[in-house]
């Protein structure tokens, strides 16, 4: 065999060589390449997603907090004055109507109070970089968007004291990114304008520890019977504990549970510096002794019902116009040396109050039974909307914050709802005028439902106008007028301009022209709603207050301007105005005549006699009154007690006031529709008054006993 030459074998492997180079050169080009191409690729999009990260923050991230912590410390009692407003709309202040205490167990401890054991057992295990970091803990931080991400789990968890504390004042808790985002820039914005201090001192101030605690001053209280001051160190871990949890931690609740998680709060402050081994050794072989304490409780003063509704009234506008939780709300209330300015008339108020509280005054049954009439009245300024009475039930008022009939009952309206969601939409929209002809009878089929009513005590009263159909309360002339104005525009006038909260099962015949809604409507709401027939159509939000402001005179919330919303054309309302004069006149409301003082008004009655109300109105004010029993009953009255409360309370709230006429309504004009065969001949009945089977049309001045 030939042997290839050395030379030979020396250019074949140089070939060998300088093509494995070449491949290789080529290889690690191509990789460089990539390397390169991934890298610009993925600065250029994190690049994008800084500009868009950017944009976001600074359009879709709020980090105002709406409101400052020297507001949240004040801790002076807020008071409620009798006031009026001048020409110019300046607040006239009276004499103090009422001075509220606080019914949220928390007593304000001030930083140098705080055991420093209390501080070091929070951040120990709540926050152990917390004297270090800006407001956000990065490493826990980044640790809880990878566990987000990667776990697909919407736990953020990392959070901070300050970010607690912000969580705690705003009580915006949802478990979303973007809540998760301006949290943290809230924080840092935080801790730029105050001190270490001062967020801990917040924090352990405003924090939840259960029972109905809120501070670790009430916490001390009701779980050692103690003075923050006199707590050992295991008791402080104690009730740190609680805070994480306070359902699951809460020793009276489970006693084990916060002995596990005190320990582990023992321990980090041992491995964190902050107590010595001897000292963690002795706190964790402490049993502290809890004791249910109600030494440092409230004693809950009795509120009128008045002064509830103005609370009620200022705590929904401070959530609803400053941005605040309802926690901080109500601790800036009743803490924040607030001065409420509101609207009511003394003497409206005692007259109403004369009539409820002294069970005598009320009408009284024909047959005798065990449950005690109940009713709530509302009278308001139809055109300031000032609200300048109201009483929320029967006999004398026993507790706070009860059940407040004016706002919290909600019962179906009956006939009452007539003029509101039938002849005022059909008035409006030119479907009828006053002299429009209807057969009354019960021979009509409607187009757009099989549904038709019967009127209250089952007579018909035949051909007859639209004025006397309401007059008179009848059901199948309301129903001939919804068949043309349709469901679906009453129910808009009711709930858009009106303001009702109605559900959606609500938009049909028989619930919104006979006023039987699914969840029913409140006093104040008739009320208000009512004040845009004497105001030429404009209703008038009804308000409780003028002004709040704080301790040195600086305006909280203004609501000395009226809101108002037209609702229904001004000829309309006086059409409506001058039909319902003659409910008082010659139809169901006659027992709620004034004497000489002008005045109109509505009925209601609901299925079984369950319901009875009057809504009625002067040229001067706007009352409405509901009746009937807390458990729906049959309510054994003759007439409407409704009615005879309203006229008790008019009567003298008018006594002194000049005769003053409605607006007139322009161009009656003529029947601009005709519901139904007006061939039909209806059965010979007598005529029937529709609303209530007691009434005598041929005694329009009855005075019924009381």
């Amino acid at each position: 065999m030939n042997k290839p030459s050395p030379k030979k074998a020396l250019r074949t492997a140089r070939a060998v060589t300088d093509a494995t180079l070449n491949t290789l050169g080529g290889t690690v080009s191509i990789v460089l390449r990539i390397v390169i191409t991934v890298l610009l690729v993925s600065l250029c999009t994190g690049m994008l997603f800084a500009c868009i990260f950017a944009y976001y923050v600074k359009t879709c991230l709020s980090t105002d907090l709406n409101i400052t912590l020297e507001d949240y410390m004040i801790s002076l009692s807020s008071v409620i004055y009798t006031s009026s407003l001048d020409e110019s709309g300046e607040v006239i202040p009276g004499h103090s109507l009422a001075v509220l205490d606080s019914n949220e167990d928390r007593i304000w401890v001030d930083y140098d109070d705080i055991p420093k054991n209390m501080e070091h057992a929070a951040v120990a295990i709540e926050d152990k970089r917390f004297y270090d970091h800006k407001g956000v803990d990065w490493y826990r931080t980044a640790g809880a968007f990878v566990n987000m991400f990667l776990g697909m789990k919407n736990d953020f968890g990392g959070s901070t004291i300050t970010q607690q504390l912000i969580k705690n004042v705003t009580e915006n808790d949802d478990v979303t990114v973007q809540r998760k985002l301006a949290e943290i820039f809230q924080a840092m914005d935080l801790e730029k304008t105050y001190t270490k201090e001062e967020i801990m001192m917040w924090y352990l101030n405003v924090v939840y520890f259960g029972e109905g605690s809120y501070g670790i001053h009430t916490a001390a209280q009701t779980y050692f019977g103690k003075d923050i001051s006199e707590l050992t160190l295991c008791e402080c871990a104690s009730i740190i504990a609680i805070t994480n949890n306070p359902s699951r931690y809460d020793p009276f609740i489970s006693s084990d549970n916060n002995r596990a998680r005190r320990l582990d709060i023992l321990y980090e402050m041992y491995d964190q510096g902050y107590i010595s081994y001897a000292e963690y050794q002795a706190a964790a072989a402490e049993e502290p002794h809890f004791v249910r304490s109600e030494s440092d409780r409230y004693e809950q003063q009795i509120y009128s019902y008045y002064v509830e509704v103005v609370i009620n009234d200022v705590l929904h506008d401070l959530v609803e116009k400053k941005g605040l939780s309802s926690d901080a709300a109500e601790h800036l209330l009743y803490h924040g040396g607030y001065k409420i300015y509101c609207c009511i008339d003394e003497n409206f108020q005692n007259i109403i109050d004369g009539i409820y509280t002294d069970l005598a005054n009320l009408p009284r049954p024909y047959r005798e039974t065990a449950k005690q009439l109940q009713s709530a009245v509302v009278i308001m300024d139809p055109y300031s909307g000032d609200i300048r009475g109201l009483s929320g039930g029967t006999g004398v008022k026993t507790d706070s914050f009860g059940w407040n009939r004016v706002t919290d009952a909600h019962r179906p309206a009956g006939s009452a709802i007539k003029p509101l969601a039938v002849y005022g939409p059909a008035f409006d929209l030119g479907l009828i005028t006053q002299d429009t002809l209807v057969n009354d009878t019960g021979s009509i089929t409607l187009n757009g439902t099989s549904w038709y009513p019967r009127n209250y005590g089952g007579g018909y009263n035949g051909v007859i106008t639209i004025r006397q159909g309401l007059i008179m309360s009848l059901n199948t002339v309301a129903a001939q007028i919804m068949d043309k104005l349709t469901p679906a525009v009453s129910f808009e006038y009711l709930t858009d301009r009106m303001g009702f909260n109605l559900v959606t099962a609500d938009c049909d015949y028989a619930p919104l022209a006979l006023g039987q809604f699914t969840n029913g409507v409140t006093v104040r709401e008739m009320a208000q709603a009512y004040t845009a027939l004497v105001n030429d159509g404009v209703m008038t939000k009804g308000r409780t207050y003028y002004l709040v402001t704080d301790e040195d005179g600086t305006i909280v919330l203004d609501n000395r301007t009226p809101e108002t919303s037209q609702v229904f054309k001004a000829n309309t309302a006086r059409h409506i105005t001058n039909m319902l004069q003659g409910v008082m006149t010659g139809g169901t409301g006659v027992e709620a005549q004034l004497g000489a003082q002008v005045a109109a008004g509505k009925t209601g009655t609901t299925s079984d006699e369950y319901d009875r109300w009057f809504c009625g109105y002067t040229p001067y004010y706007v009352c409405a009154v509901w009746t009937g029993y807390d458990m729906p009953s049959y309510m054994y009255y003759s007439g409407n007690p409704a009615a005879q409360i309203w006229k008790r309370i008019m009567q003298p709230v008018h006594a002194a006031l000049p005769v003053v006429h409605f607006a007139e309504p322009t161009y009656w004009g003529v029947a601009t529709n005709i519901f139904g065969d007006l061939s039909l001949q209806p059965v010979e009945e007598e005529p029937t008054v529709g609303d209530d089977p007691f009434f005598v049309p041929d005694f329009p001045n009855l005075d019924i006993p009381w």
